[in-house]
């Protein structure tokens, strides 16, 4: 039985070492046939672009002496492109490990990836140089070259290679996009973006040295980003249909590799788990995961998950606006949700433009698509959470979000508040995690109401053994806030009605109108309709940090 290559991102040695490979030699096929000058092909983290792109170099590369490695491949059986290996120079650079704090240790870690490219070249290369060519290229090797001649340095080895070898030139350009994320997290985009910008502008927009560019990322940053003027770039994210079973695994191929480990009597699981992801229609696997799987046996976990600090879902939690929270909430049930999903993406726009907050997390795999349709000359996609794995990702943080204001101790006293319709003590614990939960999570003090949504959204996946925790649905004559039902008929039902205090409004005034709501709309009804015969009715008001709460038991 076959290694597994987990980890192992070098095609060459994937090969010669004789592990399992999903073969996505066809991507060289595609490639060639569409003979597009640059292409962007966007996916999300760990899902084949380092070794696809490897793969590549070891293609196309002059260099390299690996055209045994493909003698077995699905490419070898296509003599008219196979007719291309060897026969370019490459230039080969993956951005993946540019993830540092600091534009100046961006800056020297760009520098020592291009150093370590040009020395790949400097026995073919150096014997050819002008003296002022030399100067150059030894800046680059030293690790010395100043800026203009770091963002000219793509273009200039294109220009050298072409000449030595009289051969247009292939670059492949691997996570350009990390770089660009970390200066975002960090605080120096701009220089980043400058820098990179400049970078790919002169290796692949009106070089004729270039005979193909491939780029992987996460995302496609919009042209006034990284792409200014780049009209040569033909982008395939993954809602077009070019190319979309090159990266991930497809049924098929899953069905084989767990044959092959003889784990077929764990394909529904795995299917739940790893499973859901639509690339223009096609059904995607998440191939880390999925290889961790196989490799222990069978046993499911959140790996895919596990390799990332998942800072992006605790950014748009936190900081999105409350009605995207209550969308949450329906894809945490199952639902799907309709969005506009851009595919052009700015960073900076995540704090405005709630568009790119569901297109970030669709591209980055946390969401993905099952559909869309055509609404008055705007394209609406259907949104929904793939698999078990990913939904893990966001309960965990949930809890996290009422756990880390409340101590484990309070979270058993909350439940036991809300089993007896306490109010005194639950009041005294939504004071408590108001008032610690937006200093733990940096909320600003006049968005307090955030915090409740997240309280609400940290009951949903807390307390699901017990309640199912739904909001904002109809009962009676209108929309209450929270409805706690116990999955046990005989234990008691909660309803919750949240109100802000208007002007001049005390918290008296306002908890008594959240009650008188309650009656007055008739929310109780839903509790009653699926025999729920014990309910208490929670008026909370509340200004900035201040709560207060009023009770009241329905019969």
């Amino acid at each position: 039985m076959k290694q597994l290559p987990i980890g192992i991102t070098d095609f060459k040695k994937l090969i010669e070492g004789d592990y399992y490979y999903v073969d996505k030699t066809l991507l060289i096929k595609e490639l060639l046939e569409k003979r597009h000058e640059v292409t962007l092909l966007p996916r999300p983290r760990r899902f084949g672009k380092t070794i696809n792109l490897s793969m590549l170099n070891y293609f196309f590369s002059n260099t390299e002496q690996a055209e045994h490695i493909f003698t077995n491949t699905a490419i070898a059986q296509h003599p008219d492109f196979m007719a291309h290996q060897g026969k370019y120079p490459a230039i080969f650079i993956s951005f993946k490990d540019v993830k540092v704090s600091r534009y100046t240790k961006a800056f020297q870690h760009i520098g020592e990836l291009l150093a370590k490219e040009f020395n790949r070249y400097k026995e073919i290369l150096l014997p050819i140089l002008s003296e002022h060519e030399d100067v150059v290229y030894n800046a680059i090797l030293a690790e010395k070259a100043s800026e203009v001649q770091l963002e000219t340095s793509l273009k200039y080895l294109s220009d050298l290679l072409h000449r030595h070898y009289q051969k247009k030139v292939i670059i492949l350009l691997d996570e350009y996009d990390a770089p660009i994320h970390a200066a975002f997290t960090h605080g120096y985009y701009k220089e980043v973006v400058e820098l990179i910008r400049n970078l790919f502008s002169a290796a692949l927009k009106d070089n004729n040295n270039l005979e193909m560019g491939v780029l992987t990322g996460i995302l496609r940053t919009a042209k006034e980003g990284i792409f200014s003027g780049l009209n040569n770039l033909n982008v395939c994210t993954i809602l077009q249909k070019d190319f979309s079973d090159k990266f991930g695994f497809t049924q098929p191929e899953v069905d084989e590799l767990l044959a092959a480990y003889d784990l077929i009597n764990k394909g529904d699981e795995i299917k739940q788990w790893y499973n859901g992801y639509r690339f223009a229609g096609t059904t995607i696997y998440n191939p880390w995961s999925l290889l961790t799987c196989v490799d222990r046996k069978g046993e499911v976990d959140a790996y895919w998950a596990n390799t990332s600090d998942n800072a992006l879902i605790k950014k748009i939690l936190l900081h999105a606006p409350i009605h995207m929270q209550m969308q949450l909430e329906q894809l945490l049930r199952n639902q799907d949700i309709e969005e506009v999903v851009e595919e052009a993406f700015l960073l900076p726009s995540i704090d405005t433009d709630e568009t790119m907050l569901w297109s970030l997390l669709v591209f980055s795999g946390y969401l993905t698509i099952t559909g869309r349709r055509l609404v008055q000359e705007e394209i609406r996609y259907q949104i929904t959470i793939p698999n078990r794995e990913v939904r893990g990702i966001f309960k965990k943080f949930l809890k996290e979000a009422l756990r880390k204001p409340l101590e484990l101790a309070t979270i058993h006293i909350l439940y036991e508040s809300l089993a007896q319709g306490d109010g005194v003590v639950f009041e005294q614990i939504i004071q408590e995690y108001v008032l610690n939960s937006i200093s733990m999570f940096d909320l600003p003090k006049n968005e307090a109401e955030k915090s409740y949504h997240l309280f609400v959204l940290g009951l949903l996946v807390t307390l699901s053994d017990t309640y199912d925790v739904v909001s904002n649905r109809e009962s009676g004559y209108g929309r209450y806030d929270i409805m706690l039902v116990p999955k046990d008929l005989t234990k008691r039902g909660i309803i919750i009605e949240f109100k802000r205090t208007l002007p001049k409004e005390t918290l008296e005034i306002a908890a008594t109108k959240a009650l008188e709501q309650i009656y007055a709309k008739q929310y109780a009804q839903e509790l009653k309709k699926r025999g729920v015969h014990l309910i208490t009715a929670f008026g909370i008001a509340f200004k900035g940090k201040e709560v207060l709460l009023k009770e009241e038991k329905i019969l």
